[in-house]
């Protein structure tokens, strides 16, 4: 089952990325009158994707075709107002052979420039995946060098403890040195914790 019905191509300076409609739950009746735009940013195979999904449509879907930078578009309610919210899934980043620089594709670099927000996303059940998390926050802090950055640090994949390799508190002391909250989530079995790391972000955003 195709979990997308229809896409098309954006136009304004982003042509490589794909608008994707997700049928709206709940179904909002008034144009919104503010627009969120949040990109979510990891190293390959921690669930980028999945985080998403999870978060827009309340599903789990274990498999994915290779990421190729699908802009999801929906409307929610922040406050009691009406938002447009697009989230911006993105290709994987890596640490370069020195373990200091970090390898983005120009994609990555074009949707850092367009977000609001950030989520920063790692696998508890990956090390490196974790060790990529600070070089990217100075990659965005390199492109916005001034002003307040909203961010969120999320630690995936948290049904699997018998595989983590980030102990929780090492996430929590980085998320503080990146001057943003913590969340462990589980794509796989807790909408809720995923939805709340989102909303929160979503919140952030909005207030800046």
């Amino acid at each position: 089952m195709r979990l997308i019905d229809q896409t098309r191509t954006m136009t304004s300076g982003s042509s490589n990325f794909l608008l994707v409609p997700i049928p709206e739950y709940p179904v909002l009746d008034c144009v919104p009158t503010k627009n969120v735009k949040i990109v979510v940013l990891g190293a390959s195979n921690v669930g980028k994707t999945a985080l998403i999904v999870r978060f827009l449509t309340k599903r789990f879907i274990g498999d994915y075709e290779a990421n190729t930078g699908a802009l999801y578009s929906r409307k929610i309610s922040l406050d009691g107002e009406q938002v447009s919210l697009q989230v911006q899934d993105t290709p994987c980043v890596s640490l370069q052979d020195d373990a200091e620089g970090l390898y983005c594709q120009e994609q990555i670099n074009r949707s850092i420039y367009w977000a609001d927000g950030y989520v920063l996303v790692f696998s508890i059940t990956d090390l490196h995946s974790y060790h990529t998390i600070q070089p990217l926050y100075q990659h965005v802090r390199r492109i916005h060098p001034s002003g307040n950055i909203p961010i969120i640090l999320v630690g995936n994949k948290s049904d699997l403890l018998r595989a983590r390799q980030v102990p929780a508190h090492e996430g929590e002391a980085l998320a503080a040195e990146l001057g943003g909250p913590y969340f462990e989530a589980s794509a796989r079995e807790n909408h809720e914790g995923v939805r709340a790391a989102f909303m929160h972000l979503c919140q952030e955003a909005q207030e800046t």
